[in-house]
């Protein structure tokens, strides 16, 4: 089947272009140290922007994915034009997930996309829209932590190698998070079409709550550890070290002042 969309729900927003330049010239500023009494605050932009990109990427491939597996809607709704602001409520899609990222350091999923799944034949296409996004978190992951895993980070400014981490730390929980079979997260959208129905109607009122019951137990100190011990080996596997992540979250933390890092590193 031909699909055809007027230009304007199929062209790149200048949101999303405006977003790409801000993390471009933000990772510029740092790499160079032009402005070196504010690279805390280049760190800030280049991770946040990095981080917004990464949610627009994660909700399009939703949607195109859905688009390809009979969902027309997705070109009315703006969804394929990588506009954040297309991705539900900002402040439910934007603005909370930046602030956790501040908060305690974890890319939690933010945006979402609204499927019209009726149009929709076959499990495995319901089970493929729901993978697309975190598998999208997966990729952009394996690229920003390809220069550590192949080796290819000699010359590179510490400022840019910790916040390169931080943002990759960002890519990892947020796949895993989403990842989970919880309701209201893709993990559970990947495995709902093949549970009984039954059990799909119970477990449907509490699918919003899903999220915000997952960061309320990443509180408890014990799961927390668990958590992030997964988070720190996947990242081990990448090649990142805890010191690359704990400075990049330093650095990102500008309003604390620039932080003081040791000559030597090392694991913690």
């Amino acid at each position: 089947m031909t699909t055809a969309f007027p230009r304007a729900d199929r062209r790149i927003s200048p949101v999303f272009l405006a977003l790409v330049a801000v993390m471009g010239v933000s990772a510029w500023a740092v790499w160079s140290r032009q402005i070196a009494a504010s690279t805390g605050f280049a760190v800030f932009l280049f991770v946040v922007s990095g981080w917004v990109v990464s949610l627009c990427l994660h909700e399009y491939a939703h949607a195109r994915t859905a688009l390809h597996s009979g969902d027309l809607s997705v070109g009315d709704k703006g969804y394929l034009t990588l506009n954040p602001l297309k991705y539900t409520h900002a402040l439910l899609s934007i603005i909370l997930p930046v602030i956790f990222v501040i908060m305690g350091g974890i890319g939690l999923p933010g945006g979402a996309v609204f499927i019209e799944r009726g149009r929709i034949k076959g499990r495995w296409r319901h089970s493929l829209i729901s993978a697309a996004g975190p598998l999208t978190n997966v990729l952009f992951a394996i690229v920003m932590t390809a220069p550590f895993w192949l080796k290819q980070m000699s010359g590179v400014p510490d400022p840019f190698r910790y916040a390169l981490a931080f943002l990759a730390l960002l890519q990892v929980t947020a796949a895993i998070l989403n990842f989970l079979p919880v309701p209201g997260l893709d993990g559970y959208g990947v495995i709902e079409p093949w549970l009984p129905h039954g059990f799909r109607r119970q477990v449907e009122p509490f699918a919003p709550f899903g999220l915000l019951a997952v960061f309320g137990l990443l509180w408890v100190p014990e799961i927390n550890h668990v958590f992030f011990s997964a988070v720190d080996a996947i990242l081990r596997g990448m090649g990142i070290s805890n010191w690359d992540t704990y400075w990049g979250q330093e650095y990102f933390r500008f309003w604390q002042g620039e932080p003081q890092v040791p000559p030597v590193g090392g694991l913690f």
